[in-house]
């Protein structure tokens, strides 16, 4: 099942009426190819598609998307970006995000991390977490030693 039908029914499971400008939503940030994208950048490319569209009903389905687990919204220093999310499937995970291309991989964490965190927070209780690293990626560090 492609990005846009696993998004469909889980809109729909949710009770969400699925329309063409949702679709289109969904099917600009397939294309970004697993790769956070700001979201000025998808407001601008929806736009294309609809110029009447209002720049607080995109943020309200990216925001709507992401409650169902369809789009991932991080902050970085440049502003808000998005992604589609990982497949659920895939367990527990980080990001590797790299600083050339941007591009998104999942690295898989064991469970023992959280664990070991909350041994050293006595009392506490964690409710979340968010976990990244950022560099340069293979293809990216391949494409830059053949520069030189």
């Amino acid at each position: 099942m492609d990005a846009i039908e696993k998004a469909k029914t889980m809109a729909k499971a949710h009770g969400m009426r699925w329309t063409q400008q949702r679709n289109r939503l969904i099917t600009i940030m397939q294309s970004s190819e697993q790769r956070y994208v700001p979201i000025s950048d998808v407001d601008n490319a929806m736009r294309i598609y609809y110029p009447g569209v209002s720049h607080n009903t995109i943020y309200r389905n990216l925001k709507e998307f992401q409650e169902l687990g369809i789009v991932e919204i991080a902050r970085r220093s440049g502003g808000m970006v998005v992604k589609l999310s990982c497949d659920p499937a895939y367990q527990h995970h980080h990001h590797f995000i790299c600083q050339r291309c941007g591009r998104v991989q999942e690295i898989k964490m064991s469970a023992d991390q959280l664990a070991y965190c909350e041994k050293q927070l006595p009392g506490a209780k964690i409710t979340g977490h968010s976990f990244e690293l950022y560099g340069i990626c293979a293809d990216c560090m391949q494409r830059m030693r053949e520069k030189s």
